[in-house]
Protein backbone atom coordinates (compact mmCIF):
# COMPACT_ATOMS: atom_id res chain seq x y z
CA UNK A 1 0.00 0.00 0.00
CA UNK A 2 1.56 3.11 -0.70
CA UNK A 3 1.18 6.24 1.34
CA UNK A 4 2.80 9.06 1.59
CA UNK A 5 1.96 11.74 4.07
CA UNK A 6 3.43 15.51 4.29
CA UNK A 7 4.02 18.07 7.48
CA UNK A 8 5.44 20.36 8.54
CA UNK A 9 4.19 23.12 6.34
CA UNK A 10 2.96 26.57 7.88
CA UNK A 11 3.28 30.29 7.40
CA UNK A 12 6.88 32.09 7.97
CA UNK A 13 8.36 35.45 7.10
CA UNK A 14 10.75 36.11 4.72
CA UNK A 15 14.02 34.69 5.64
CA UNK A 16 12.41 32.14 7.70
CA UNK A 17 13.04 28.40 7.72
CA UNK A 18 10.96 25.31 7.59
CA UNK A 19 11.51 22.07 7.73
CA UNK A 20 8.95 19.89 5.63
CA UNK A 21 8.55 15.97 6.41
CA UNK A 22 7.29 12.71 4.42
CA UNK A 23 6.76 9.82 5.92
CA UNK A 24 6.40 6.86 3.88
CA UNK A 25 5.06 3.26 3.76
CA UNK A 26 8.27 0.79 4.59
CA UNK A 27 7.18 -0.40 0.96
CA UNK A 28 7.34 3.31 -0.90
CA UNK A 29 10.05 4.05 0.69
CA UNK A 30 12.11 1.40 -0.73
CA UNK A 31 11.36 2.74 -4.29
CA UNK A 32 15.07 3.93 -3.61
CA UNK A 33 14.29 7.58 -4.95
CA UNK A 34 12.06 10.41 -3.25
CA UNK A 35 11.72 13.82 -4.11
CA UNK A 36 10.10 17.51 -3.06
CA UNK A 37 8.01 18.92 -5.73
CA UNK A 38 6.23 22.48 -5.14
CA UNK A 39 3.01 24.15 -7.46
CA UNK A 40 2.26 27.74 -7.23
CA UNK A 41 -1.09 28.92 -8.05
CA UNK A 42 -1.05 29.04 -12.35
CA UNK A 43 2.02 27.37 -12.33
CA UNK A 44 3.15 24.05 -12.90
CA UNK A 45 4.31 21.85 -10.87
CA UNK A 46 8.00 21.52 -10.40
CA UNK A 47 11.07 19.66 -9.07
CA UNK A 48 12.70 21.34 -5.85
CA UNK A 49 14.65 18.06 -5.00
CA UNK A 50 15.47 14.52 -4.86
CA UNK A 51 17.44 11.91 -2.83
CA UNK A 52 17.91 8.65 -3.43
CA UNK A 53 16.96 6.38 -0.14
CA UNK A 54 19.45 4.02 -0.43
CA UNK A 55 23.12 5.45 -1.57
CA UNK A 56 21.65 9.14 -0.29
CA UNK A 57 22.96 10.86 -4.01
CA UNK A 58 20.69 14.13 -4.08
CA UNK A 59 20.06 17.00 -6.53
CA UNK A 60 18.22 20.53 -6.28
CA UNK A 61 16.91 22.60 -8.57
CA UNK A 62 18.80 26.09 -8.94
CA UNK A 63 16.08 28.04 -7.29
CA UNK A 64 16.55 26.48 -4.59
CA UNK A 65 20.29 25.39 -4.25
CA UNK A 66 22.83 26.83 -1.00
CA UNK A 67 18.70 27.30 0.59
CA UNK A 68 17.04 24.40 1.00
CA UNK A 69 18.67 20.70 1.98
CA UNK A 70 16.83 16.87 1.74
CA UNK A 71 17.81 14.81 4.05
CA UNK A 72 16.47 11.29 4.73
CA UNK A 73 16.07 8.79 8.12
CA UNK A 74 15.86 5.12 6.86
CA UNK A 75 14.92 3.84 10.28
CA UNK A 76 11.55 6.01 10.31
CA UNK A 77 10.94 5.91 6.61
CA UNK A 78 10.99 9.54 6.56
CA UNK A 79 12.39 12.31 4.04
CA UNK A 80 12.96 15.66 4.98
CA UNK A 81 13.41 19.02 3.30
CA UNK A 82 15.00 22.12 5.56
CA UNK A 83 14.01 25.01 3.78
CA UNK A 84 16.24 28.23 5.32
CA UNK A 85 16.27 31.83 3.60
CA UNK A 86 12.82 31.25 2.43
CA UNK A 87 11.22 33.86 -0.11
CA UNK A 88 8.42 35.08 -1.46
CA UNK A 89 8.61 33.36 -4.17
CA UNK A 90 8.55 29.69 -2.53
CA UNK A 91 5.14 30.09 -1.29
CA UNK A 92 3.73 27.22 -2.65
CA UNK A 93 2.06 23.87 -2.08
CA UNK A 94 4.87 21.22 -1.40
CA UNK A 95 4.67 17.82 -2.38
CA UNK A 96 6.21 14.60 -1.55
CA UNK A 97 6.89 11.93 -4.53
CA UNK A 98 8.16 8.86 -4.81
CA UNK A 99 9.92 6.14 -7.08
CA UNK A 100 11.36 8.18 -9.93
CA UNK A 101 10.83 6.01 -13.07
CA UNK A 102 13.23 7.99 -15.34
CA UNK A 103 13.69 11.02 -17.52
CA UNK A 104 14.32 14.80 -16.11
CA UNK A 105 13.05 14.47 -12.37
CA UNK A 106 12.33 17.99 -12.34
CA UNK A 107 9.27 16.61 -14.39
CA UNK A 108 6.63 15.52 -11.97
CA UNK A 109 5.03 12.96 -14.45
CA UNK A 110 8.27 10.83 -13.37
CA UNK A 111 7.30 10.02 -10.62
CA UNK A 112 4.95 7.62 -9.82
CA UNK A 113 3.41 8.44 -6.32
CA UNK A 114 2.29 11.31 -4.62
CA UNK A 115 1.37 12.64 -1.25
CA UNK A 116 -1.52 15.16 -0.93
CA UNK A 117 0.94 18.03 -0.05
CA UNK A 118 1.23 20.98 2.63
CA UNK A 119 1.25 24.68 2.32
CA UNK A 120 4.14 26.86 2.69
CA UNK A 121 3.59 30.51 2.66
CA UNK A 122 6.06 33.18 2.47
CA UNK A 123 5.12 36.90 3.50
Amino acid sequence: HVQLVESGGGSVQAGGSLRLSCSASEDTYQTYCMGWFRQAPGKEREGVTYVYTGGGNSGYADAVKGRFTISKDNAKNTVYLQMNSLKTEDTAMYYCAAQWTGGDWRISWNFAYWGRGTQVTVS
